[in-house]
């Protein structure tokens, strides 16, 4: 990945957000940060729509599955079928264990999967791949 490594963290619970900003900071990595604490806001900065009209292209997706409005799924699912999008990897960030969750996330083109809370012994083997 190039450096500084462009970050979209789409997540609702301002703790979480937290813990994620924390391992990032050990993890060393040189990193932009920017943050949608919802999955229709993540939509819009991914579509360059509204507010969003000027945002970046991420390198990374760090993806909540239980959010308001649109959840990590519906998320994926509108990624999916979009080429640049799809290059993108995502990292989903959950607390549920159940394996339909995994297996829905993983046919719509997850990446990689990590049990919250975030910290820098899970996330630092992802951002060195």
């Amino acid at each position: 990945m190039k450096t500084p490594v462009e970050i979209l963290l789409v997540d609702d619970s301002p703790s979480d957000i937290a813990l994620t900003e924390e391992a990032l900071k050990e993890s060393g990595l040189d990193n932009t940060l920017t943050i949608v604490t919802d999955g229709e806001q993540a939509i819009e900065y991914l579509s360059k729509r509204g507010k969003f009209k000027d945002a970046g292209s991420p390198d990374l997706i760090l993806l909540d599955l239980n959010m308001p409005k649109k959840n990590g799924h519906e998320v994926l699912a509108a990624m999916k079928g979009n080429p640049a999008l799809e290059e993108i990897p995502v990292v989903l960030l959950t607390v549920s264990e159940a394996e339909e969750d995994i297996t829905r996330a993983l046919g719509l083109k997850m990446n990689y999967y990590i049990n919250k809370p975030v910290n820098v012994q899970k996330l630092a083997p992802i951002l060195t791949t």
